[in-house]
């Protein structure tokens, strides 16, 4: 399971890349091998304002849909209009291609209740 040290995660299997005050935002690579093949993605926050913990939209598989939900509070700048066509990228490359948000960051001090790639490996086990 491929887990980087670099990202935060929340204990609902979403990451977190800070890049500056912007942060990137997806599903770990746990969570995509847990959901099996995505076949659609609902992101329509673009523009909104979303506290920590709300959720920023949907990721449905073949057998089921999961909430995505914020982990940290911020303004959704950007949502990855390539996942839409291409939605097996959230699959292959979850860390990278498969990214879903990009965020500016309210409070980035909320970083710091999120889990380390140690810690959120010993919550999957």
């Amino acid at each position: 399971m491929n887990i980087p040290a670099e990202l935060r995660y929340t204990r609902e299997h979403e990451w977190i890349r800070v890049e500056g005050d912007l942060a990137y935002v997806g599903i770990t690579d746990y969570a995509q091998s847990e959901l099996g093949e995505i076949v659609f993605l609902d992101i329509n926050t673009q523009g909104e304002t979303l506290e920590q913990n709300e959720v920023f939209g949907s990721v449905e598989a073949v057998k089921t849909v999961s909430d995505l939900n914020m982990p940290v509070a911020g303004e959704v700048l950007e949502v990855n209009e390539t996942i839409n066509d291409q939605p097996e990228l959230v699959n292959n490359d979850p860390y990278g291609a498969g990214w879903m948000i990009k965020i500016q960051m309210k409070d980035p001090a909320e970083l710091d209740t999120l889990l380390d790639s140690v810690a959120y490996q010993e919550m999957i086990g």
